[in-house]
């Protein structure tokens, strides 16, 4: 064969080869989908936010027109960061006006009646819904307990998180309540689990729904009668509590059980801040409190698994916790928790 033919057989060889070669090229990863997003701003009209995960249910925790809005602002649209590596996660959300509650609910052969409101953290400063807010829902979903995120209001938008963010969710609890009977949920097992400075949040509403009930109780109000009163409430690695700083407000009679969880020497400052709040109501003679003060972790991480470390198994001791106390029992059924308050609440006043 000569030199012409063979160059011309390896062009071709070659050629068929590439062709070959090229055809058994992986296809383009196509796009993700399902991205959540803010919704859009109407002129005039109050902003609605939308799901974060698939099924969602989600409603302002606010009448339109409430006086406990910001009527120059209720309009605005919320803010997302989104995760830089995993497509269509919400890490954090910022610029809340219309503050909101989405429900998760469960199926009903799985149904223990129980639902608990995740109030993230984020310093007030942003809210992490990411860790704090959408990770727990599958989780709490196993055990068949609905889970609802709260959307409250922040500090770093202008609002006074002591006032405004436990209003959002004092109502909360009072808007789940209302509707305990459409979504499958025993109204006598709704509480909430607080992160950081959602724990702030969550540790002022376990002792001030009495003054936020009375306030709220007049005909206009279509929740009126409805108790903010949460049925049980989870600290996580908490902000400071309305005991900090030597604070001594009243804890009422019937005030529910806590569990509180923080790491110590890599959190000390939060850690004080749990032992502070769990010695004050273990002082009054609150029922049932129970808290973990790890020796090994740092602040923050929500639920993860922290490299296997003890701290990583907190969740696995909160659903102790809350099946001891019967919320994973059945729908209808007494808590020992609820029986416990009612016993408490008979013993005479020390």
């Amino acid at each position: 064969m000569g030199w012409d033919k063979r160059i011309l057989f390896a062009a071709g060889f070659l050629a068929v080869a590439t062709a070959a070669f090229a055809q058994a090229q992986l296809p383009p990863i196509p796009p993700a989908q399902m991205i959540p997003k803010p919704g859009p701003m109407v002129k005039g009209k109050p902003y609605q936010p939308q799901a974060l995960l698939p099924g969602g249910i989600v409603m302002p925790v606010w009448p339109a027109g409430s006086s406990f809005l910001n009527a120059k602002r209720v309009h605005e649209a919320e803010t997302y960061t989104m995760d830089p590596v995993v497509p269509g996660r919400v890490e954090r959300i910022l610029n809340i006006h219309n503050p909101s509650i989405e429900v998760h609910r469960v199926r009903p052969a799985d149904n223990t009646g129980a639902a608990i409101i995740l109030v993230p953290g984020g310093g007030h400063k942003t809210l992490v819904v990411g860790i704090e807010g959408i990770d727990p829902v599958p989780f709490f979903w196993n055990y068949g307990v609905t889970t609802i995120i709260l959307r409250h209001r922040l500090r770093q938008d202008g609002y006074d998180a002591k006032l405004d963010a436990v209003y959002d969710l004092q109502q909360a609890i009072r808007l789940v309540r209302a509707h305990a009977k459409e979504w499958g949920i025993d109204p006598k097992k709704i509480g909430v689990m607080g992160f950081s400075a959602g724990a702030e949040l969550a540790m002022a509403a376990a002792i001030q729904y009495p003054e936020f009930d009375a306030k709220n109780n007049g005909a206009s109000d279509p929740l009126a009668g409805i108790t903010s009163r949460p049925d049980f409430v989870g600290s996580i690695y908490p902000g400071p509590s309305l005991f900090t700083k030597g604070g001594k407000p009243p804890i009422p009679r019937d005030a529910p059980p806590s569990f509180i969880v923080c790491p110590g020497y890599g959190d000390k400052v939060h850690a004080v801040w749990a032992d502070e709040y769990f010695a004050a109501m273990l002082d009054a003679g609150i029922p049932n409190l129970e808290m973990h003060i790890y020796a090994i972790g740092l602040h923050g991480r929500g639920m993860s698994y922290r490299d296997g470390t003890a701290l990583g198994t907190w969740p696995a001791r909160f659903t102790d916790w809350f099946r001891d106390l019967g919320f994973l029992g059945k729908p209808g059924v007494e808590t020992l928790a609820a029986r416990d308050v009612a016993a408490f609440v008979k013993q005479p006043v020390k």
